[in-house]
């Protein structure tokens, strides 16, 4: 990868002068190499005729600029040549060849860069959208766990702003530094001609700006890392001032001048760590720079020299200075390229660990097709589970069993782990401890993707999808996401369909107000919306988590009400802080601090007087 074997991702490279230093430079070129050829894939793979032309007329440009060096030499020959013998019909008639073969050439470059310009902007554009389309897809691949850490949220972040231009810039520049070397390799063959030693000199001026160049480039890779967190934050608080999810708490609470300075003493931090980087960097740049100046100063003064003592033409002169010139700019330009590959390197591994990320949940070699209809139904045996950095799991040694076409109701203050139950039963995560068995099999033995197409579940925090209203349902079951008649069932079991049919399109209604002719919805309205989606689905789970929170209680009454009719043939567990719908259940599940204390009807647990009574107690109280 782009962090030389045997260094920490945050220490500083060793001076590129000592041995050490060359052995890491070695492994450092390898990796940059083998970089170099897995971005090539990446980019032929996605347009293989836009990538050959982009290497064809960048090197194409190679040929010119010797030819345009020694034209100019030869240009200012004949003219001295005419002036000389005095010449002149056949002096002008060269002078004009040369003109027109010189035009030519340089036609040539500009037509061969204006190519370039316009396949490389083509290209990384295509890039762009595949990589984001890889990083989207592979997303999808990954554990919930994934979402919950921020490590992750970093590196999918530079993941994603690396993504647009890297990849292409990577490889156009390795076709540039192929031209350059032809380049270089011509000028350098002109240059001889006046000596090795100037030659020599003009080739090594530019190193220290090379080595200078090298070290800071490791340090603004290792700044971006340290900074990503800040960076998100900085996102987060321009996300909050800027989306209709946030504006109206915002306004109440008086909090955008708040977030604002936040945002600006971030900004004002993350500004003066890039800025001291910056400046250190192209100073020094500068400072070691001049010594390729002062050499070309040099070259030119002794060329000069030569020419006044007769000892070359002037066109010689022009030719060797030139030549100079381009060699010094050539070389620097080619380890410079070098160096810029070398970052490029460092950013894109950041694409390529998180493509390589693998999630920890995956389909077994051989699944166990997953039962149609269910017979035994699901059982919960002695689960523990324990979030990463957790002190205490979440739930602990927990046992219970749900019997088809039964509805189960989980009880507990927040934090008990009924969420955690729901998760581990769509298999978004794994137990530490135990088994999840559906129909007696474990649910690892299923594939996850089959095992979850017969759960249908409505989280408390469910999505508000700013599409329309037919999508918002359909989504549940992208299968039938075009039947009209299966979405209007739907929205009808979910209670959503008069809220749906008294919007100015229907169901073509775009919900929310990110897009223009959206339509705002109450939370109670969205609530019904993401039950229908629920309802969507051939499912034979059906899992509410505080399916009733944002409804009314007329609402509430009548979804309970026809809770059997719609579960008929299913099995059903939801969770909620109301009694009055937990009462309804078959059977109801009473949590403490992630095992379970008391199991039983309504009815039964109401008579133990036990956890489940004191807990409905308290609540009925309050309506007395």
């Amino acid at each position: 990868m782009g962090v030389p074997a045997g260094a920490s991702p945050t220490e500083r490279p060793p001076q590129l002068w000592s041995l050490a230093s060359m052995r890491t430079l070695a492994r450092t070129t390898r990796s940059t190499v083998a970089g170099v050829s897995r971005v090539m894939r990446l980019v032929w793979d996605t347009h293989p005729r836009l990538t050959l032309g982009l290497a064809l007329v960048t090197l194409a440009q190679s040929v010119v600029p010797a030819l345009q060096v020694w034209l100019s030499a030869q240009l200012i020959d004949a003219v001295e040549l005419a002036l000389r013998t005095g010449a002149a019909e056949a002096g002008v008639r060269t002078i004009i060849l040369l003109a027109a073969v010189q035009f030519a050439a340089g036609a040539f470059a500009s037509l061969m860069q204006t190519l370039a310009n316009i396949w490389q902007q083509l290209l990384q554009e295509r890039m762009a959208i595949r990589v984001q389309t890889m990083l989207m897809e592979h997303a999808n691949t990954l554990d919930l766990a994934h979402f919950e850490s921020p490590k992750f949220y970093d590196q999918l972040q530079q993941a994603q702003a690396q993504s647009a231009y890297r990849p292409v810039q990577m490889v156009s520049q390795t076709f540039s530094l192929a031209r350059t070397v032809i380049v270089f390799g011509s000028m350098i063959g002109l240059l001889l001609g006046l000596g090795w030693i100037v030659a020599l000199i003009t080739l090594l001026s530019p190193i220290p700006s090379f080595i200078a160049t090298s070290r800071y480039g490791w340090q603004g890779f290792q700044l971006m890392r340290r900074q990503s967190p800040a960076r998100r934050l900085m996102n987060y608080l321009t996300t909050l001032l800027t989306t209709d999810t946030y504006n109206k708490e915002v306004k109440i609470f008086g909090l955008g001048e708040y977030f604002t300075e936040r945002y600006t003493g971030l900004a004002t931090d993350y500004y003066e760590q890039n800025r001291k980087l910056l400046v250190r960097r192209y100073m020094i740049g500068f400072l070691w720079g001049s010594l390729t100046t002062l050499a070309t100063s040099a070259t030119f003064l002794y060329v000069a020299l030569l020419a006044v003592a007769g000892r070359v033409s002037l066109g010689s002169l022009t030719l060797f200075v030139q030549a100079a010139t381009s060699v010094q700019q050539n070389f620097q330009g080619l380890l410079t390229g070098l160096q810029s590959m070398y970052e490029h390197n460092l950013y894109l591994d950041t694409i390529f660990e998180l493509l390589e990320t693998e999630p920890a949940i995956q389909a077994p070699e051989h699944p166990v097709p997953v039962a149609r209809a269910f017979s035994r139904g699901v059982e919960f045996r002695d689960v523990t589970y324990t979030y990463p950095n957790a002190d205490e799991p979440t739930i602990c040694n927990l046992s219970f069993t749900i019997a088809p076409d039964e509805t189960v109701a989980l009880v507990g203050r927040n934090g008990a782990g009924k969420t955690t139950i729901v998760k581990l039963l769509a298999r978004l995560y794994d137990p530490d401890e135990g088994q999840v068995l559906i129909d007696g099999r474990d649910v690892r033995e299923h594939d996850p993707l089959e095992l979850r197409a017969q759960i249908g579940v409505i989280f408390q925090d469910y999505a508000q999808y700013q599409l329309t209203a037919r999508e918002n349902v359909g989504v549940g079951r992208l299968e039938l996401a075009g039947d009209a008649a299966e979405i209007a069932s739907a929205a009808g079991k979910g209670g959503a369909a008069p809220v749906i049919e008294k919007l100015p399109q229907g169901y073509d209604t775009m919900l929310g107000k990110w897009f223009d002719g959206g339509a705002q919805l109450s939370g109670g309205e969205w609530q019904k919306v993401a039950l229908s989606r629920a309802f969507m689905r051939d499912a034979q789970i059906l899992i509410l988590d505080e399916p009733t929170s944002a409804l009314d209680a007329q609402a509430e009454y009548d979804l309970f009400a026809r809770i059997k009719e719609l579960t008929l043939g299913k099995m059903a567990m939801f969770i909620s802080h109301r009694f009055s719908t937990v009462r309804m259940a078959d059977k109801i599940l009473v949590l403490e601090h992630g095992r379970l204390i008391e199991e039983g009807g309504h009815a039964e647990l109401m008579l133990r007087g036990g956890r489940y009574a004191e807990l409905f107690e308290l609540q009925a109280s309050s309506y007395r």
